[in-house]
């Protein structure tokens, strides 16, 4: 996995500008959210959801054989692109203890709606296991 930086761009913060990857294994996650293993919604303001939502991507990663690591791509959909900014904190902690430092390319999109009334946010994962 190659981290590309073009020469004299600044550093992004939390996230890559792009990842190269020569072989592996492509896995791709659909959207998950706030959902515990038994398929109830565990609620929760939008750091919280956000917790369960990426511990879910590494669960279902770790199935494949992967880690975070092995992640190149996140697209996070939020209901509200301020709710996102005024929790950073909170999600930066809960990041870091999930992942470490390991920043794939990332995309936050405002929605309209998620299909779980109660989700502020669905977190969706291309990740690459390497040979």
């Amino acid at each position: 996995m190659q981290i590309l930086q073009p020469p004299g761009w600044a550093k992004p913060r939390g996230y890559a500008n792009g990842i190269a990857v020569r072989g592996g294994t492509t896995v791709d996650i659909a959207e998950q959210c706030a959902f515990d293993a038994g398929g109830a919604f565990a609620g929760g303001d939008f750091a919280a959801q956000f917790r369960v939502a990426m511990s879910n991507v590494l669960a279902v990663l770790a199935q494949a054989g992967g880690r975070g690591e092995h992640l190149v791509r996140l697209t996070w959909y939020v209901l509200d692109r301020g709710e996102y900014a005024s929790s950073l904190a909170q999600v930066g902690a809960a990041y870091r203890e999930l992942m470490g430092r390991h920043y794939p390319t990332m995309a936050v999109i405002e929605v309209k709606g998620l299909v779980e009334p109660a989700a502020r946010l669905e977190i969706e994962a291309v990740a690459v296991i390497p040979d």
